[in-house]
């Protein structure tokens, strides 16, 4: 299974932040530029999300319902679960860290590329991502906020004008002007993914630079490293494994089961990574570290078992829903 290569572009940037990192004058120009990317990319999903597609992805309310429990319910209380864990596996910040993983909304492409190759129910997934990210823009904040405390600013006006104008503003102006630049948006949508992707890369050199001003590495060893991975494949597995088996308890049928799996098992490195520089600021640097390290764990992971999956018996009698032409799984991280 290849490693994806953004993530490898995400690993190499976090190994310029630790060789040069942006100090003094720099490190200011470093933030004003994150913070405008931030902006950017909320400004550049809301000018994606068709209002049409997610009104009419309402019908299917009863999936969409349980892949949002999923993500901000489920999980949140997984993470809570873990605290367990500190000492003995995790030291509180990468808790703290885990913890936030868990409170970020769902992956799109990628959920839409492993329900597609599964022979899933590719229009729920869509709209699944779509519902996840939206309600995130405003859920995760205020989780974040409620169960991490001070460590992610607490409910004081500042923290919340934050979060109003670098994300809920432009996710807003977005959808707004959608009726006139939403063509070009489509037909550009190469050249804005690559746009998008170098913002989360400023955004993660901006939170690692602050993290090495603050000695971050000292703070992680190898064995509280393994701890983690160790920690995170379980959580990845058991979330699997409710979404999968809690869908067929719930009597869905095999193609929104699917769908239900790959949307409400993940959780989305584009969106975390804003929203964590946003809520933490200085301190981004662990909170994001466990969220990139699920993110490369849950693609290998469900991209074995979207290709099981495929193969199974009853996708034999199952009508491909894939009209349109499937995007590769490898491709996630730009938006998931």
């Amino acid at each position: 299974m290849p490693v994806d290569p953004y993530i490898l572009l995400l690993l190499a940037t976090v190994g310029l932040a630790a060789l040069l990192p942006a100090r003094g004058t720099s490190a200011d120009v470093a933030n004003g530029a994150s913070t405008a990317a931030i902006a950017f990319l909320f400004f550049l999903y809301g000018a994606r999300l068709s209002t049409r597609e997610a009104l009419d992805g309402l019908k299917h309310w009863r999936l969409h319902v349980t892949v949002l429990a999923c993500t901000f319910v489920v999980f949140p209380l997984l993470g809570l679960a873990s605290r367990g864990l500190v000492p003995v596996l995790l030291t509180d910040p990468l808790h703290q860290g885990l913890l936030f993983c868990t409170l970020v909304p769902s992956t799109i492409q990628s959920s839409i590329a492993f329900t597609s190759i599964a022979r899933g129910n590719v229009p729920a997934a869509i709209c699944a991502g779509s519902f996840s990210s939206l309600v995130g823009i405003v859920a995760t904040p205020l989780l974040a906020a409620a169960l991490l405390g001070g460590s992610a600013g607490g409910f004081s006006a500042d923290s919340l004008v934050k979060i109003v104008v670098q994300l809920l503003v432009p996710f807003v102006a977005g959808q707004v002007l959608r009726r006139w630049i939403g063509g070009f948006v489509t037909r550009h949508k190469k050249v804005l993914g690559l746009a998008d992707r170098g913002s989360i890369l400023l955004v993660v050199y901006t939170a690692f630079s602050a993290g090495m001003a603050q000695g971050v590495w000292h703070q992680v060893s190898p064995v509280r490293l393994a701890g983690l991975l160790a920690v995170e494949a379980v959580l990845l597995a058991v979330m699997l494994a409710l979404t999968w088996y809690g869908a067929k308890a719930l009597r869905f049928g095999r193609a929104d089961r699917i769908a239900i799996q790959f949307a409400g098992s993940k959780k989305s490195l584009a969106s975390g990574l804003p929203m964590a520089g946003v809520l933490f600021g200085a301190h981004a640097s662990l909170a994001v570290l466990p969220l990139m390290l699920f993110h490369q764990m849950q693609l290998m992971v469900c991209a074995v078992i979207a290709k099981r999956r495929s193969h199974d018996p009853e996708a034999e009698d199952t009508p491909d829903p894939g009209t349109a032409a499937r995007p590769t799984a490898g491709t996630g991280a730009s938006r998931g």
